[in-house]
């Protein structure tokens, strides 16, 4: 992070908009805003964010809405921010593509935690090496930051990818909710275990043959996660 990315403000509230902006801008930070759902999507066209605070309740495409049909088109980070605090409401926003949720009201101090967590990047564990192929259907190139399932380019938000990256790293380990928390979001993170539940079920949506049954991802009860890594024969 360079103190100076880009971040894209979404809430119909123009007062809300305006602390936002100068809190931002106070903490180093270029900001812009959009009204809607509709104009957050012409702003992620035309100034190409680096981070977005999107609000759920708005007039128009609401928060659910904007936040599918900028993950269907972008893989930058997005912060939902509602009055809403139940986990069923944090479940269907990460399901929509999150990276994260905050209820309002939020301290400043908060908000530009999360902001640097979410804008933060794993260290590269595998930079320079050759893709690894973990079966005869996937294989995976940190270089690149590709994912190869049957053939096929899979694609995965930011969040997913280090997820994946911190599972090859650790490899037949069990790794506990609170360490994968702290790793991927930051160590304000701990409690969080819903989140990852949701990226969990992605990323086995998208790289296992039959997500409800893992062959890679599995679950290790009371624990964590655990990604089994196949023997060599098994992919020869």
């Amino acid at each position: 992070m360079t103190g100076s990315e880009r971040i894209l403000v979404v809430d119909d509230e123009p007062q809300i908009r305006r602390v936002m902006k100068t809190a931002l801008a106070a903490n180093g930070y270029e900001a812009f805003e959009a009204r809607t759902g509709e104009e957050a999507l012409d702003s992620l066209r035309e100034n190409h964010p680096d981070l977005i605070l999107l609000d759920m309740n708005m007039p128009g495409m609401g928060g659910m809405a904007a936040c599918r049909n900028i993950r269907a088109v972008s893989e930058t980070p997005i912060i939902v921010l509602s009055v809403r605090d139940s986990e069923q409401d944090k479940i269907a926003a990460l399901d929509a593509g999150a990276d994260d949720y905050m209820t309002k009201p939020f301290s400043v101090n908060e908000l530009m935690a999360r902001i640097r967590a979410n804008l933060r990047r794993m260290p590269g564990q595998f930079e320079g090496e050759q893709p690894i192929v973990i079966s005869d259907r996937l294989r995976v190139d940190f270089n690149a930051r590709q994912v190869i399932v049957d053939g096929r380019e899979v694609r995965l938000t930011p969040k997913e990818f280090d997820l994946l990256q911190y599972f090859l790293a650790n490899a037949n380990k069990p790794i506990a909710h609170r360490k994968l928390l702290q790793t991927l979001w930051g160590p304000d993170y701990g409690d969080e275990v819903e989140y990852l539940r949701v990226f969990v079920s992605q990323l086995r949506k998208k790289i296992e043959e039959d997500p409800a049954h893992p062959r890679y991802i599995v679950t290790e009860p009371w624990v964590g996660y655990r990604f089994a890594l196949p023997s060599k024969n098994e992919h020869e």
